[in-house]
């Protein structure tokens, strides 16, 4: 017999449902280490920004090439897009290292793209839809593309964008 038994104020404890639910939730993503939210989030994130990497410097190699008298500026926004891209990606990278997830290969079935990923044991792959990749890569770019706009034009926002990280 412990020296809680007798003790009647300890039947009265009570614990809140949705308490219990948050500690069970936390209780098994640590055990099992499966991936939160956020951290799928950052792993698509990784994926993609290679990719918008790959794009931007295409552009800045066929802006090099062609006769366009304004190609100085165009090629010298791409490039500061291209720093941004890799500051990101460099960041994300740690952050996803820190957090002892770890990305491998990628292999294409029909239209779907497969990443595997190792997350603190729990090992999975996520999988994207080409063009769903395609549209998410646009939205961004285009999002990259405000922001320069607006320090070009003299109007920088507080960093408001969201971050990767």
């Amino acid at each position: 017999m412990s020296k809680l038994e007798g003790n009647e104020r300890w039947k009265s404890k009570m614990l809140l449902t949705e308490h219990q639910e948050q500690y069970d939730d936390r209780k098994t993503i640590k055990k099992t280490g499966q991936p939160t939210p956020d951290e799928l989030t950052m792993i698509r994130d990784y994926v993609l920004l290679p990719h918008m990497m790959t794009i931007v410097q295409k552009s800045i190699d066929d802006i090099g090439r062609s006769p366009n008298t304004l190609k100085r500026l165009y090629s010298a926004t791409a490039q500061v897009i291209l720093n941004r891209l890799s500051k990101d990606s460099l960041d994300l990278r740690r952050e996803l290292s820190r957090r002892n997830i770890r990305i491998m290969s990628d292999e294409q079935v029909d239209l779907i793209v497969y990443h595997r990923f190792i997350c603190r044991g729990y090992e999975d792959r996520l999988g994207i839809v080409r063009e769903v990749m395609r549209a998410e890569i646009n939205v961004r770019l285009a999002r990259y593309i405000v922001e320069i706009g607006e320090l070009i034009q003299g109007n920088p926002q507080k960093d408001d964008r969201k971050s990767t990280v």
